[in-house]
């Protein structure tokens, strides 16, 4: 089982290439999936990748441009014959629904399932959804049209018991779980044992920042501080700077300059302009500001 994985479908930009698919990812949490943006080739890319269509049940939308999202009205025709039946949620702009709402009624009629659209305010920073395994916040991007990234917090875990401790001190499965959520035990004598004593302290939550499409924006910096993984959109050279100011993105070297910034572990780069054949490029200048950068690719599986 996955603890805590990003899968790379594709991270390309808005011209179609031999070499990159059209932007779309999925965090896998322990099983649960959620997919960030849906470009053409989603689909044939989960297949690939064997990513499991029935375990999906949100999608987060960016914004509405064609490369990060005329993936879904296929993606939902085919769940339809699949068999779905669960409710599926797709968050983003307003302007989602709007696109999907027609395309929907003339394609994908008589589905047993429901799609729910969640409008996100793309110029906050607010909580988009959660579960019980994480939260989910929109990043306020600078782009053309409304975007946003989404932050993906991991909810703490609860506390290792320690067996051993545990069957010495003869604690009864009915205070387990109050153990695992940070209480003492009380013996029947009663002695207090420490929950210290009992536990181990879980992993630290992780956390994941997607930020794509967006210009040089350092207003995003104290939302994603500390972040374990960061994958911010690199779709141009230094050489083509005015070219990047002009389209409202970013080069590789302002990528690696927030990273560096907000003080992340790791940084992938992506969303490659359709210019560059060759990406050493970008990943040399990318480097030379955050060493350890990882050059994103279609069917990279990365760790958080």
């Amino acid at each position: 089982m996955a603890e805590f994985n990003i899968n790379i479908l594709g991270c390309g930009s808005a011209l179609p290439t031999t070499r990159h698919l059209a932007t779309s990812q999925i965090v896998d949490l322990r099983d649960k999936l959620y997919m960030i943006d849906c470009g053409e080739g989603t689909q044939v890319q989960m297949r690939r990748m064997r990513v499991r269509f029935g375990r999906l049940a949100h999608i987060f939308i960016s914004h509405l441009h064609g490369d990060h999202c005329f993936g879904l009205p296929g993606l939902i025709s085919t769940l339809g014959m699949l068999g779905r039946t669960g409710e599926l949620v797709v968050h983003g702009p307003k302007e989602v629904e709007t696109y999907l709402r027609p395309v929907m009624d003339l394609f994908c009629r008589g589905m047993e399932f429901e799609v729910r659209f969640n409008p996100v305010d793309t110029r906050s920073h607010s909580l988009v959804m959660e579960d019980r395994s994480l939260s989910v916040y929109s990043i306020p991007l600078k782009h053309r049209i409304p975007t946003c990234g989404y932050l993906f917090a991991e909810k703490p875990k609860e506390a290792h018991i320690i067996r051993e401790m545990t069957d010495f001190y003869q604690v009864p499965v009915r205070c387990m779980k109050d153990i695992k959520q940070g209480q003492d035990y009380v013996t029947p004598e009663g002695e207090v044992v420490p929950n210290s004593r009992l536990t181990r302290p879980a992993a630290p939550p992780k956390r994941y920042a997607f930020c794509s499409d967006t210009a040089y924006n350092r207003s995003i910096i104290p939302i994603i501080e500390g972040a374990d993984l960061l994958y911010h959109e690199a779709t141009f050279a230094e050489c083509d700077l005015a070219r990047a100011k002009e389209t409202f993105h970013s080069t590789a070297r302002q990528a690696a300059e927030i990273a560096r910034d907000a003080h992340v572990k790791r940084l992938v780069i992506g969303h490659y302009s359709a210019r560059y054949e060759d990406l050493s490029e970008l990943h040399r200048e990318a480097e030379a500001v955050f060493p350890g950068t990882i050059l994103g690719n279609e069917g990279t599986v990365i760790p958080v």
